[in-house]
């Protein structure tokens, strides 16, 4: 009798593993498996929009997944060949090391049934920046720059109004309020310094690279250092390891070089009469709002089929004519379908788009190597400002740093 039993009980678990398993195979082969990095209230408005475009009906739904430490999961998948999303979003600076890694898969079969996703209905850096030597690797969703919101009511208070008059706000504007703030107030914070620096290396007519090598210790890097110094020397930066973007917020400070996706916190804030305008230059003749962008792609997966391709070409379709969701995060949004429309007027972004010489400002670098370069101004950069450090001599220390990061991912493996 216990033998019977035995047999039966194993019956019927072999019965429910085949039917799940059953069940999870189905549903996988009709389903988009969308990763993305989107832990911030952005990731709440991606699931809008996901659960927009599942309303539709489509043959293929798509789940969207937020993934933390999206790189390094997507590094593991890869490795293994298991667990592969059908589709991710990525930022651009990854894309010409990941093409170089050969785990991109290029996006033309997915898009070939959609004859409106193509270069001319998408801003056109954000479009480019998925594009390696003739290949269309991605479609994008958004540019995310660098801005500058300002305090209408200091400006006023300190007669500096007539900054905004040409849309770019000089270093020596900033540096003709010196003496004349109250105590507790300063012209500008240290928010996201490091873009702000990045910014005008390219306002100098410099570069990151040179014949594909960094180039961080050089004179213009040099110089885009001691243009921004200039500000803290006279005191008129945010305090040393104080939170400059809450000091902006409690209205203490004029200018604010955050990013284009915390007008929305912005605006939350009771009594905070702000608007935005360009990073700040050390010259009136160029400004540059350092930018990235997200980026759809589809790594490289065996298991996706041309027909779930297709599913996920419908889907990037339905984002380009939808994704007006998308400017409530505060994104620039990539699609000129919606943001040539009244309604994405509505929002603070909208500014970067206005019009052409606002739309060339978003600049996005698109080196191999410049999320090392990034990490490397973001760890010295606020030190350097400060003056707690020698310039020359952690300019040598950034330029080694980076060149280190490179040996090691060049010699380490491809993911």
């Amino acid at each position: 009798m216990k033998t019977k039993w035995l047999y039966l009980s194993l019956v019927l678990v072999l019965l429910s593993v085949t039917v799940l398993s059953g069940c999870s195979s189905g549903s996988d082969k009709k389903t988009i498996t969308f990763w993305t990095p989107l832990t911030g209230d952005d990731g709440a408005y991606m699931d809008q929009l996901v659960k927009n475009y599942n309303a539709t009906n489509p043959e293929f739904k798509v789940k969207h997944v937020i993934t933390a430490d999206m790189y390094t999961k997507i590094s593991t998948v890869l490795n293994s060949g298991k667990g592969v999303p059908d589709l991710a979003i990525i930022h651009a600076d990854r894309v010409p090391g990941f093409v170089k890694q050969g785990v991109l898969e290029p996006i033309g079969g997915a898009i070939a049934a959609q004859p409106e996703i193509k270069e001319e209905n998408y801003l056109p850096q954000a479009w480019a920046t998925g594009n390696i030597d003739g290949t269309q690797y991605t479609v994008p969703l958004d540019i995310h720059s660098n801005t500058m919101y300002y305090n209408k009511d200091l400006l006023k208070k300190y007669n500096a109004e007539s900054f905004l008059d040409d849309d770019v706000v000089t270093i020596d504007e900033m540096l003709s309020l010196q003496g004349k703030l109250e105590d507790g107030d300063y012209v500008v914070n240290d928010a996201l310094l490091g873009w702000v620096i990045l910014a005008q290396v390219q306002n100098l007519g410099g570069d990151i690279q040179e014949n594909g090598k960094p180039a961080v210790n050089t004179p213009v890097m040099r110089q885009a250092f001691e243009e921004v110094k200039k500000i803290a020397d006279a005191g008129l930066m945010t305090p040393f390891g104080e939170d400059g973007y809450l000091m902006f917020q409690s209205g203490n400070v004029l200018f604010s070089t955050d990013g284009t996706w915390s007008s929305t916190a912005h605006a939350a804030v009771e009594g905070l009469n702000f608007g935005v305008t360009n990073i700040y230059s050390p010259t009136p003749d160029k400004f540059t709002n350092r930018a990235s962008s997200h980026l759809f792609a589809m790594l490289k997966n065996e298991d996706r089929s041309d027909e779930k391709e297709a599913g996920i070409g419908a889907f990037l379709e339905f984002i380009r004519a939808n994704s007006l969701e998308w400017a409530k995060a505060g994104q620039i949004v990539a699609s000129k379908q919606v943001i040539e429309s009244p309604e994405y007027q509505q929002y603070m972004q909208s500014f970067f788009t206005s019009n052409e010489k606002e739309t060339q400002s978003l600049y996005i670098y698109t080196y191999e190597y410049y999320p090392y370069i990034a990490e490397a101004v973001d760890t010295y950069c606020a030190d350097i400002v400060r003056g707690n450090v020698d310039l020359d001599d952690t300019l040598q220390t950034m330029q080694k740093f980076v060149e280190d990061k490179i040996a090691e991912s060049t010699t380490g493996s491809a993911s």
